[in-house]
């Protein structure tokens, strides 16, 4: 689907040259030239806009003219003068371009897709992006309104269950804490220009600066708690039957007084955990193509695996591409790491506002680790009965202070 957005767009882009041409650029006045061309003679040939000659050359005896012509014929973008067939080669790759260093991502000069990546990055990436995470947020306050705070039907117990140990709220919040550094650090790259009128270049420079470091680095953290997750709680995230039942039941969250049953993850959670782990590893795998320029590309390689399984063809789509330019590659990195985090943020948003204000006694599993008993015994009733039944009644349940 990416692909095809740039597609699309590469043919917008590719269309207004030629629908430019068709209208005529408005007068310019070259008086401060004596005739001679000036800057917007040559944006408006950019542009693709018609142009009359700069008149100068009427007004010498010749020598000025030969020269005017000269420096128009030298500026044209198209014809002889300017050596059409090797613009051709560059713009298409095939132009024998010699390299002192580097790869063969040294010597592409020109390429078409830079412009349909950006207009899609300034575009649909930031617009979509935006209000994803603001719908997400406003779904969030009108479900807090209708429903307010989902707290324990039954009188608090007085005694404490061991949820979670020291080295699984490590993890958890090490994954949490690296996770909101790098989204906000993401966004302030993707939107931070935005800023620019309201704080100035001198402010927003250094915040660029930070936002760029903190999120390169803050990477590995990142990458290093996904897989410490997965290690401590796979085997906790398998989905079984009590998963349907609770699924049925909305997990009770739209219903007082209805508790499915749930081992020690339910099955809401264990949507967070599999999005987390799969999501969290397609951005882990995008991002190091883009920590290691050129060196890690994934796309060609993709697309050739998928048009293998012949799905592009059963959905009617031409095939999809198998050789890219390495800047494509880096591209479509950058697009994808960028839509796959902002899936991955709005899923977050609404797993903090359950953990936090959204659901009474939820923050304790991964503040203190233990959690009252009588809430663990409506959230995760079986999971308790499970604790329980391996050694004795209440053997971990302690006072609550």
């Amino acid at each position: 689907m990416t692909y095809l957005v740039h597609i699309l767009l590469l043919c917008l882009l590719l269309a207004m040259p030629a629908a430019a041409q068709e209208g005529t650029s408005p007068d310019i006045d070259r008086s401060a030239t004596g005739g001679a061309q000036t800057l917007e003679d040559i944006l408006a040939r950019q542009r693709g806009e018609a142009t009359d000659r700069p008149n100068r050359a009427v007004e010498d005896d010749g020598g000025a003219a030969a020269q005017a012509q000269a420096l128009v014929g030298a500026l044209r973008s198209q014809g002889s003068a300017s050596a059409a067939e090797l613009w051709e080669g560059l713009r298409f790759g095939t132009a024998n371009v010699s390299v002192s260093s580097g790869g063969p991502e040294a010597a592409v000069l020109i390429q078409d897709a830079g412009m349909a990546w950006l207009s899609f990055r300034e575009g649909p990436l930031r617009t979509y992006g935006g209000y994803a995470l603001l719908g997400t947020i406003g779904l969030l306050v009108l479900f807090y309104v209708l429903r307010g705070r989902i707290r324990i039907d039954g009188d608090p117990s007085g005694t404490t269950i061991l949820r979670f140990t020291t080295i699984e709220r490590f993890a958890h919040w090490l994954l949490a804490g690296s996770f909101i550094l790098l989204g906000i650090t993401g966004l302030v790259t993707l939107f931070g220009r935005l800023m620019i009128p309201y704080i100035g270049h001198e402010a927003f420079a250094p915040l660029a600066v930070a936002s760029k470091w903190i999120h390169n680095n803050v990477a590995w953290p990142f990458m290093l708690a996904l897989v410490m997750v997965f290690i401590f709680w796979v085997l906790h995230n398998i989905p079984n039957r009590h998963d349907l039942v609770w699924l049925a039941k909305g997990g009770g969250l739209f219903s007082k007084g209805v508790h499915p049953p749930a081992r020690k993850f339910n099955a809401g959670q264990k949507i967070i955990f599999w999005a987390v782990i799969l999501l969290g590893g397609s951005i882990s795998a995008s991002g190091l193509s883009l920590l290691f320029p050129f060196e890690l590309p994934m796309f060609a390689a993709t697309f050739a695996k998928i048009n293998a399984t012949g799905l592009p063809a059963a959905l009617g789509m031409a095939p999809l591409p198998e050789v890219l330019a390495p800047h494509q590659e880096m591209q479509l990195s950058q697009a994808w790491h960028a839509i796959v985090s902002f899936a991955l943020m709005a899923i977050i948003i609404a797993h903090i506002y359950i953990g936090s204000v959204g659901m009474e006694g939820a923050y304790d599993a991964m503040g203190s680790g233990e959690v009252d008993l009588q809430w663990a015994r409506e959230h995760h009733g079986l999971w308790v009965e499970e604790v329980q039944a391996k050694e004795a009644p209440d053997a971990k349940a302690t006072p609550a202070e």
